[in-house]
């Protein structure tokens, strides 16, 4: 009898499905193999040393290449992110994917961004969603396309909406040491973040289950972006940036515009569906958990 051998391809082959890719093959109890869309050849040269066979995708134009990892995939995980023109790669493989025999999951990651803003208070995967930026209403366009395509296919398809993403090489340790940290308050403000190997782990998890549904993934503990900043000087040693005012700081529209948004999002439901805690349940435990790995 043949072994089927699963296949991952990750659409968006960045910080986080890098990171749920080595998850994947890492809890792996039979063979499998992983692919990846990327934006550069030396993207797909770094891939390739961690066996990852790599094709590349910028979102403009579709890439023939890509039309037999699609066919012979039986996980598919997208993470590249719509724009004005939708998401790239329904766009692009629509009729690819709908023709995928061995396609057995999906999974979408998206943004907690979906549900705008709900002045602080918590909100979960049944709660309204009414974004104001483009963003986030370009990523309610792209999980509706989802959900139909999955309906119609009749797979199970997994939306990940995730909180804001930070780890090694993406933390607040790096903006502190470049000297662009900064220290704003806004009262009653706060973030959602996730560290990204709990984005990982969740994936990895997921796709064994086969997970089906809506599902929230951020930490235990929304926090004031102004006490992560104090926490990761504090035990680093590096320098504590000035207060600044919301009001008065000088930021960048983009940056300004995370601000409008203030809710904490509730996590129960992912860590329910999968009988889980998360590795780094706040910001402190992942925080700890970079500087132990950072050289100062």
């Amino acid at each position: 009898m043949e072994n089927i051998v699963d296949k991952y391809l990750f659409f968006g082959m960045g910080y986080s499905s890098t990171q749920s890719a080595r998850f994947v093959r890492k809890h792996a109890r039979d063979e499998l193999e992983i692919y990846g869309s990327v934006r550069s050849q030396e993207v797909c040269k770094k891939l390739e040393f961690e066996n990852i066979k790599s094709y590349i995708f910028t979102g403009l134009k579709a890439n023939a290449e890509l039309n037999q990892p699609i066919a012979q995939a039986s996980h598919i995980i997208n993470s590249i992110a719509p724009d004005a023109n939708g998401d790239a790669v329904y766009n692009y493989y629509f009729e690819q994917l709908n023709k995928a025999k061995n396609l057995k999951w999906l999974c979408y990651y998206s943004s907690v961004g979906v549900y705008g803003n709900h002045n602080g208070l918590w909100v979960d995967e049944n709660s309204k969603c009414e974004p104001k930026n483009i963003r986030s209403q370009q990523r309610i366009k792209a999980e509706n396309l989802w959900q139909d395509f999955a309906e119609q296919k009749n797979i199970p398809l997994l939306i990940l909406r995730l909180a804001g993403i930070y780890g090694q090489g993406r933390s607040s340790f790096e903006k502190l040491k470049k000297g662009t940290a900064k220290r704003i308050i806004k009262e009653n403000q706060v973030f959602n973040r996730i560290h990204v190997k709990d984005i990982a782990r969740v994936t990895m998890l997921a796709a064994k289950q086969k997970l089906n549904g809506i599902f929230n993934l951020s930490d235990d503990e929304p926090a004031p972006p102004h006490e992560v900043v104090e926490y990761a000087c504090k035990i680093s040693g590096l320098d504590l940036p000035p207060k600044e005012k919301f009001e008065d700081a000088n930021m960048s529209e983009m940056a300004r515009s995370f601000y409008n948004d203030n809710k904490h999002v509730s996590n129960k439901a992912i860590k329910n569906a999968l009988n889980i805690e998360l590795l780094y349940p706040n910001y402190r435990t992942g925080l700890n958990s970079i500087l132990q790995q950072e050289e100062f």
